[in-house]
């Protein structure tokens, strides 16, 4: 990581990945029930080395599940560590990042699209 790219909050990867556990398990039951086939992954940062991308969703959303096949890879949701520690200034809106991050994501799953969460205050 280069000097212009210091993070603004600190945090090893082992409680990162812990804070994005708490959050998972303290979304409501409504929402996760329904995840079929996903699962969530703690990354650094994106392939590509942007620090601009705080989470990915990666697989079929169920609204296209009718392409998708017995035995396929489970679906992905990478939560990206470097960026969201970049973007927060302290552990508060870290969870809150985080917390944000993961209905977007999980959103995607559902069939919910970018234009569609910007209206929802979720993007």
């Amino acid at each position: 990581m280069s000097s212009s790219e210091a993070l603004m909050f600190e945090m090893d990867a082992e409680s990162f990945e812990a804070l994005v556990r708490d959050a998972l398990d303290a979304l409501p039951d409504d929402i996760v029930d329904g995840l079929d086939n996903v699962v969530f992954v703690v990354e650094d940062r994106p392939d590509d080395g942007s620090l601009d991308l705080l989470g990915l969703y990666d697989g079929w959303a169920l609204t296209e599940r009718d392409r998708y096949g017995l035995g396929e890879l489970p679906d992905r949701i990478v939560v990206y560590r470097e960026p969201h520690l970049l973007a927060c200034a302290d552990e508060g809106e870290l969870r809150d990042e985080v917390h944000t991050t993961l209905v977007h994501e999980i959103a995607h799953f559902y069939g919910i699209d970018d234009a569609r969460l910007h209206e929802l205050g979720w993007a």
